[in-house]
């Protein structure tokens, strides 16, 4: 095989930028025969111990022959990855193919990068490359000794059998992911994240590249708030003539400075960048927060840049936070780094916030700071080009000084991976959200994502589902952040409305009803005559009564002019000792005043502190979304049911040979129909069986199959515009005998059109029920999504679905069933009978799983599925294939590319 040949088959979807243990990055490719001399290179730099661990025998270099083996690979049977930093390897992982489904995998680590977690990345890589190839399982022999490469397959989440055979250790073991596997890999990366985020947010030392002696240049005011902020570590700038600008030591290069630096904040022209990230790499910075615009906001010339600005910090080893970005903030008196373009004025809290907005960060901080919010760190990502919401997401949940996280989200790179990590945090700490552009789905100038071609009613889903709190606008984030910052969690839905205005106490019934919540009884109304102290055995009555959660508190000045001083007081003498949450809608007080305070730390308002609405809607609004996330972290989150009958293995034979012959036929990027038997048979291996029908093209021939079935008969087409429509003549049902089937099949002939009358699909009717749809896809960004709905064309219309990611937990799939507005025809409305829930269920579970193993499917939908009080009937089925999509976050650790 050439050289020109191999790289014609390269496969580039390998390729991936890792972080390791420590934090720091490096890159993985296949091997290729241009790596011949590098190889060399990093074989003589092995210690002698390492190669005897490797080849169990000395062999200080490799030869010409072993080169050309080790380099020349098809991709297929034998593959090699190869782990680079600064385009040196620093280990290689490769696979050879003993039979179809077995190979023998081995490891080599450059000895000054063991002990990073290098190891376990190629054995992820490896494995999902092998998978590809049709591998299910790896074979290794390792030397007794060699104990950390023993561990490195122990420690991976897999279950190896070992035996021993002349002083080896034979290790065998299916590489197929499983939950301990997932669960493994999941640790690690968010130990890694964490740790290469902590490095930008918590540096030892800084330096400003572009420091400026101009006032009112950005690289004057980055170097003023660096300086005032008094951040803990060395700080000092780059600049090609100074040697100190307001009190900061200067230098004219990274090189030259006299210390190690963490982090570099870059103010300079976008084309001078690059260069800049280079002498950071050289320098061994950790990463990089680039203030300076130009980038792809900019247009296309700018996009070009950017993404060579990513590429090149990979190469470099440097994560990123922008560019275009307004900085970051950390008030932790460890580190006091105010690395932004926004004044040293940020008060010190417990809320981290994730903006990816530049020009909004600093609005953001203000809105904050009135609130009386304060930070423990603020990250504004701008063009989001490398570290995102995800990557802080794994670091808020190890940092002891945040306990509240607030996200303003312009795109989601990787909403399943988001979902996850969501999920896991927010069950400790919680996590409110706005998300713009939800309706049109359009992207900001400089960000550049994967499309989705799934409804905003799947995102809204999936936040559901993390146990996110996501609002619509940046007010309500603040509102919801104001209750979670001062006042306790509300046990539940019920509130007890006290104030001074019938009229008021009507509003806040409505918006409660058409919140979700309940109202305590009526709102217990005070006039103008009554005094304080009246007030407060009121809303003392109400939190010590057990059938309240919260206490609303409304006041409008009965005379022009009026205040609500005495009303604030009174609830400030309450606000310490209250065991509910207390909420006050002052409708006259100053727009400026939110708060009702009780003194906390750093000179912020503290724990138990009231917040002050003007209005009713906002505060029911946001008092909503906090019962809702009660409601959450109370439900338990289920687990994943085993389903021991489901045949996954043998289902994924069969969807390769589907697949196989649709490239056979189509090539390999087709995405083509599978054929109903082949349905079946993957169907049929996770315990799904289809109602059984037979193609018909004759009236004959419709009378035969129907006197053999019995009747009740149903004739349809299977014409993708007319299946499932009755209303159009698509679908025939009720035929009780030879003549109703003899005129239904003329009836369609002479109907339909040509195109719908060469698929007629004749069935035995199914009893009685509730039609419903479940849905199966294959999202270029979520990966697989379920959806469920009540069958019909309004619904669908309405776009009336519940959604979810798989795996699916016994909750899931309850919430699923429960989501749409239609649910309630399952449970027994207007004296219907009840349908067979746990029958649903399982059907959902089974597709669950499904979707979790074949991300081939592209599309399956279960349309019409009969749902009855005794039984499940699934009418119909479609399916579409593809080549198989990357799921990066569930195979194998990487950034996104």
């Amino acid at each position: 095989m050439t050289a020109d040949a191999l790289v014609a088959e390269y496969p580039q979807h390998w390729e991936a930028d890792v972080i390791l243990r420590d934090g720091r990055m490096c890159h993985i490719r296949p091997i290729r025969p241009e790596d011949r001399d590098a190889l060399a290179t990093f074989h003589e730099g092995l210690s002698p111990e390492t190669v005897y661990y490797r080849f169990f025998a000395p062999y200080p270099r490799l030869t010409d022959k072993d080169l050309a083996r080790f380099t020349q690979v098809d991709y297929d049977d034998r593959v090699a990855l190869v782990a680079l930093v600064a385009g040196l390897i620093i280990g290689v992982g490769r696979y050879d193919r003993i039979d179809r489904a077995e190979a023998e995998v081995a490891f080599v680590i450059s000895d000054y990068h063991q002990g990073r977690g290098l190891g376990s990345i190629l054995l992820e890589h490896i494995a999902v490359a092998a998978r590809e190839r049709g591998i299910t399982r790896f074979v290794a022999e390792v030397l007794p000794s060699n104990r950390r490469m023993l561990a490195t397959f122990e420690e991976a989440g897999y279950k190896p059998t070992q035996s021993m055979d002349e002083g080896v250790v034979k290790l065998h073991f299916d590489i197929s992911p499983t939950q301990s596997s997932r669960e493994v890999m999941q640790a690690r990366e968010h130990r890694a994240e964490a740790r290469s985020v902590a490095s930008l947010l918590a540096p030892r030392s800084v330096a400003l590249i572009g420091a400026s002696r101009r006032e009112g240049t950005i690289g004057n005011l980055l170097l003023n708030n660096l300086r005032d902020s008094g951040f803990q570590g060395p700080l000092l700038g780059i600049h090609p003539e100074a040697e100190m600008i307001q009190g900061v030591a200067c230098y004219p290069s990274l090189s030259s400075a006299p210390a190690p630096i963490d982090l570099a904040v870059i103010a300079l022209p976008a084309e001078q960048v690059l260069d800049a990230i280079t002498e950071c790499g050289k320098a061994g910075v950790l990463g990089a927060v680039v203030v300076s615009a130009g980038f792809a906001e900019a247009g296309a010339q700018g996009r070009r840049l950017q993404q060579r600005l990513i590429q090149h910090a990979r190469e470099n080893g440097l994560r990123i936070i922008g560019p275009n970005a307004l900085g970051i903030i950390n008030t932790d008196p460890r580190v006091q780094l105010n690395a932004s373009l926004v004044p040293s004025t940020v008060p010190r809290g417990r809320i981290g916030f994730f903006a990816q907005s530049g020009a909004l960060g600093a609005s953001l901080l203000r809105q904050a700071n009135e609130r009386g919010l304060g930070v423990s760190t603020f990250v504004s990502a701008g063009n989001r080009v490398d570290v995102s919401a995800n990557d802080l997401l794994q670091y808020w949940e190890d940092d002891d000084s945040t306990s509240l996280v607030l996200l303003y989200l312009e795109s989601i790179g990787n909403p399943r991976k988001f979902a996850r990590v969501a999920r896991r945090l927010g069950a400790r700490k919680p996590i409110v959200a706005v998300r713009s552009g939800r309706s049109s789905q359009s992207l900001p100038l400089g960000h550049t994502v994967r499309r989705t071609a799934l409804p905003s009613e799947a995102i809204d889903a999936m936040f559901e589902q993390a146990g996110v709190m996501q609002v619509d606008s940046l007010s309500e984030l603040f509102d919801v952040a104001s209750l979670l910052t001062f006042q306790t969690l509300p046990k539940g839905r019920r509130v007890a409305v006290i104030g001074n205005s019938d009229a008021l106490g009507v509003l806040t019934a409505d918006a409660c009803e058409a919140n979700g919540l309940d109202v305590v009884g009526d709102p217990v109304l005070l006039d103008h005559r009554t005094d304080l102290t009246e007030l407060a055995a009121a809303i003392e009555a109400a939190t010590d009564d057990p059938d309240c959660d919260t206490v609303l508190v409304l006041h409008v000045p009965v005379i022009s002019g009026g205040s609500s001083r005495g009303v604030r007081e009174t609830l400030r003498s309450l606000a310490e000792t209250s065991t509910k949450p207390l909420i006050a809608v002052l409708m006259a007080e100053d727009q400026d005043r939110r708060v009702i305070s009780v003194e906390g730390p750093h000179g912020l308002p503290g724990r138990g502190s009231v917040p002050i609405f003007h209005e009713v809607e906002p505060a029911v609004r946001a008092l909503a979304t906090l019962v809702a996330y009660s409601r959450w972290l109370d439900t338990p989150r289920g687990s994943v049911p085993e389903l021991p009958e489901v045949a996954a293995a043998q289902a994924r034979q069969v969807m390769q040979e589907i697949r196989d012959k649709a490239v056979a036929a189509h090539g390999q990027q087709s995405l083509v129909p599978v054929e109903n038997a082949d349905l079946q048979r993957v169907l049929e291996c996770y315990g799904i069986q289809l109602w059984d029908s037979w193609i018909v093209s004759s009236e004959t021939q419709a009378v035969s199959i129907a006197e053999q079935i019995g009747y009740p008969i149903v004739l349809k087409t299977a014409h993708p515009g007319l299946a499932h429509r009755p209303d159009l003549g698509g679908v025939r049902v009720n035929l009780e005998n030879e003549a109703a089937v003899r005129t239904a099949y003329l009836s369609m002939i002479a109907t339909l059109p040509p195109e719908a009358q060469k698929r007629l699909i004749l069935q035995h009717q199914a009893p009685a029920g509730v039609a419903c749809v479940v849905e199966k896809r294959e999202d270029a960004l979520f990966g697989p999504v379920v959806s469920f709905g009540i069958g019909g064309e309004v619904t669908r219309l309405l776009g009336d679905r519940g959604y979810r990611i798989p795996p699916l937990t016994d909750r899931d799939v309850d919430d699923l069933i429960k989501a749409p507005k239609a649910a309630p025809l399952l449970f027994g409305y207007r004296d219907s009978p009840p349908v067979d829930i746990e029958l649903l269920a399982g059907l959902l579970h089974r597709v669950g799983r499904l979707a979790d193993d074949l991300p081939e499917i592209t599309r399956l939908e279960l349309n019409p599925i009969i749902m009855s009080s005794r039984a499940m009937a699934v009418v119909g089925a479609s399916a579409w294939c593809g080549p198989a999509m990357i799921r990066a976050d569930l195979e194998a650790r990487r950034l996104p590319g």
